[in-house]
């Protein structure tokens, strides 16, 4: 099994949401080559509907939700792969929150199989690029050191993005009011 990390991740009110991997950027070095995930390498993954699970730095026994009883949801957009993951009321989950909050923890990394005939190789600017466009996905990992610099995630929810709407509105109007007094009895 290969595995790839990317992304960066921020915090809300319980889901985590973002790219596993984006379509296009290089990966760092991964020992004498680079690589890329092409559109469509993820489609055999998202037709089988594999059941793919979510775990905290590829460990098996720290899984953060499953396609196959859709706590991870997996679809893929013009960016790239996107991971909607419901974290259990775990305590491996619960620090992994915190970690995201504080922004020690902002990135994902995948694990997977590349498929026969998957893959193609060239040479850009002296650089061996090793180009995925197929591949068996296993697993997607929320993950402190990343292979891919591109991926974002959050964590989301109706509370969070509707205290950032209003507070967005609130700046659009140039009002001083913060949020905090807002939420105050008589505010």
């Amino acid at each position: 099994m290969e595995t790839r990390a990317l992304g960066t991740m921020g915090l809300d009110s319980g889901r985590l949401v973002g790219y596993a991997s984006v379509f296009g950027p290089l990966s760092e070095d991964l020992g004498g080559f680079r690589e890329r995930i092409a559109p469509g390498a993820f489609n055999r993954t998202l037709q089988n509907k594999s059941d793919v699970r979510a775990l905290v730095n590829h460990d098996s026994t720290m899984v953060l939700g499953r396609r196959q009883n859709d706590t991870l949801q997996l679809s893929v957009d013009s960016t790239g792969l996107k991971v909607t993951i419901n974290p259990p009321s775990t305590s491996y989950a619960a620090d992994l929150m915190e970690l995201i909050k504080r922004g020690d923890v902002s990135q994902m990394s995948f694990g997977f199989i590349v498929t026969p005939g998957g893959e193609s190789w060239n040479v850009e600017d002296g650089v061996k690029i090793r180009t995925v466009s197929d591949l068996e996905l296993l697993e997607v990992s929320v993950v402190s050191i990343p292979a891919y610099p591109d991926t974002t995630v959050a964590v989301r929810g109706l509370g969070l993005w509707e205290s950032d709407r209003l507070q967005k509105r609130l700046q659009n109007r140039g009002n001083r009011i913060t949020l905090l007094q807002l939420m105050l009895p008589g505010g």
